[in-house]
């Protein structure tokens, strides 16, 4: 049985040993990409692979778990170790991670008032119930039970946070009392403000840092704080940011390779570090997360490629040569060899056969709730998607006001099928005219709200609008309406079925187009999005993610394991008003 421990050096079986890691998420690529994934690390000169595990993709429902394919931790860390890695935890209920809420459920939500990553006996009372059925999955992975994991996260970036210390020290105990017994670690950015806050130093939790530059300047910080405290711990950059995530609407972020490559080497001379990300991966579904700028939230691209060492794709990028190199000149003897490459290919040209309005097809597709009030997307459903609250209103016979109170995050408002105004966070609440059909009792009223992604880090964790969908009302004139149907819209596989196409079509609303295809050999490969306007791709049923024409990337990438040879569909949810009428594939991503 092999050792780890912490002293004045990382031990392994009482010798020391420089982490050399990268971080992979599992649950941001399909399980035929993960073997590819670790020995390109591996084949980089990495000992060590680190990832996150986000609490909502397990638990996607309150009591509900899933733990099957591409949430499949315990066969990743398996596949991990047969490739010959350590493996690096960070179970931790929060993880940023550019992730949808940084991996807190949805559900959470349903509960008014909650206070998050804090002592609040209700949101302690449900990571118990998630630990004890995460955490026991995790213990036979450990390195003190025959497996790869030699380390695992209480809590991550806390101290950009919170301070209360006692909710580490619960958190902590939760994960103890549920078996982990490997050294625990938090990790924090490098200065002493969070530092202070964030870390549990005092009972001999390891203290690890994220940082991506400056890296014997962030090592001294880190050493100094370890100091004041008594300790001579290693140094370990638990993040070493290699790239940067990307926004919609917002150019690409690219780093300048040498510059990597320099601040690598200087790291690796002080002390250990995790390539944040060595794969990023995509955002599958609606699981990408949300900037918080001032009062602005500024949602997160579909794709995680995040600039790293491999593509979204898991190509091999001029950063993984540059870095390779830079390893081995600090760590000679490092195994290392050439990385695996892919082909990706473009399958062809379809012609969309069918497509029908969500209006026409709503009450086949989705069961309804009437309500006299708008529920929240968290009430309607799961908190992930779209919700369309149906409403009549009386027909004055003249303009009237109408104003959507207090919704999150962007609001279609269609008024007898015609769209009226498109709302975001900032608009939301503006007076709009509207007026109904002359002769007419009713004004038929169609609001359509995205949850463009919960804001994943900062001071907004526990704000209001981290709640989705309606949660004031709507007015008319100067009084709030009564009287709705809400249609929660996750497509999910039920719902796909439900689709009737034969309803009716009418390009202007948001509508379904299918197309139905059939290939002889399946590849890795890109949709093209670029003549599109905004919405999510399906294929075979599976979530792909969202697709918008403001950009940077117009495209989405399609791993080759969700295709089939023989018959496939793909169906397309556009909700801006433009008539698709092809599917058209890519052998590369479409940039703007």
């Amino acid at each position: 049985m092999q050792t780890f421990e912490i002293k004045e050096d990382f031990l392994l079986d009482g010798k020391p040993i420089k982490l050399i890691s990268g971080a992979i998420h599992y649950f941001r690529m399909t399980p035929g990409q993960w073997e590819d994934s670790l020995y390109n690390l591996k084949a980089l000169g990495a000992n060590t692979v680190e990832t996150y595990i986000p609490w909502n993709l397990h638990e996607p429902s309150e009591g509900v778990y899933d733990f099957e394919g591409l949430k499949n931790i315990e066969a990743f860390v398996k596949l991990a170790q047969k490739i010959g890695l350590l493996v690096i935890l960070r179970p931790s209920v929060y993880i940023c991670a550019e992730w949808e809420f940084g991996g807190l459920p949805a559900w959470l939500l349903k509960e008014q008032g909650i206070r998050l990553r804090s002592t609040d006996p209700r949101f302690m009372e449900k990571v118990r119930h998630y630990f004890s059925v995460l955490i026991p999955k995790l213990v036979p992975l450990q390195l003190t039970h025959g497996g790869p994991v030699i380390m695992m996260q209480v809590e991550n970036e806390y101290g950009s946070y919170g301070m209360e210390k006692e909710y580490l020290h619960q958190t902590k105990q939760l994960m103890e009392k549920f078996g982990v017994d490997v050294p625990l670690f938090t990790s924090d950015g490098a200065w002493d403000e969070v530092l202070d806050a964030g870390t549990l130093i005092e009972e001999d939790v390891f203290t690890a840092g994220n940082f991506g530059s400056r890296s014997k300047e962030n090592a001294e910080v880190m050493r100094n704080f370890m100091e004041r405290h008594g300790k001579k711990w290693p140094i370990m950059c638990m993040e070493y940011w290699d790239g940067w995530f990307n926004r919609w609407g917002e150019p690409i972020i690219k780093r300048d390779v040498q510059d990597l490559a320099a601040e690598v080497k200087d790291m690796l001379e002080v002390g250990s570090l995790n390539l944040y990300m060595f794969h990023g991966g995509t955002n599958f579904g609606f699981y990408n997360g949300c900037s918080a700028r001032g009062t602005l939230d500024l949602p997160q691209v579909t794709s995680y490629d995040y600039d790293a060492l491999l593509t979204e794709a898991g190509e091999p990028t001029e950063k993984y040569y540059h870095v390779q190199k830079a390893i081995k000149e600090v760590c000679p003897d490092v195994w290392q060899a050439e990385p695996r490459t892919k082909e990706l290919r473009n399958l062809g040209t379809y012609p969309v056969g069918n497509s029908v309005s969500l209006f026409a097809t709503k009450d086949k597709m989705i069961d309804s709730q009437q309500t006299v009030y708008p529920l929240s997307m968290e009430e309607a459903g799961t908190g992930y998607g779209y919700v369309l609250y149906s409403a009549k209103l009386k027909n004055y016979q003249h303009e009237n006001k109408l104003k959507i109170v207090e919704a999150s995050d962007r609001i279609q408002v269609y008024v007898e099928g015609k769209l009226e105004a498109v709302q975001y966070q900032e608009s939301i609440g503006d007076d709009l005219v509207i007026s109904g059909s002359d002769g007419k009792k009713d004004i038929e009223l169609e609001v359509l709200v995205e949850n463009l992604g919960r804001v994943n880090y900062g001071f907004k964790l526990n704000s209001p609008t981290q709640s989705k969908g309606i949660r004031g009302g709507i007015m008319q004139d100067i009084h709030f309406h009564q009287g709705y149907d809400q249609y929660p819209l996750t497509l999910s596989e039920k719902q796909l079925q439900r689709i009737d196409y034969t309803a009716g079509q009418n390009p202007q609303h948001p509508s379904f187009y299918q197309v139905t295809f059939e290939l002889n050999t399946v590849a890795d490969t890109f949709i093209d999005c670029s003549c599109y306007g905004k919405g999510v791709v399906l294929v075979n049923g599976f979530n792909l993610g969202r697709y918008w024409n403001v950009g940077p990337i117009r495209s989405l990438y399609c791993p080759k394991e969700i295709l089939k040879v023989g018959e496939n569909e793909v169906v397309i949810f556009e909700t801006e008003g433009f008539e698709i009428k092809e599917l058209v594939f890519s052998a590369q991503a479409i940039i703007d």
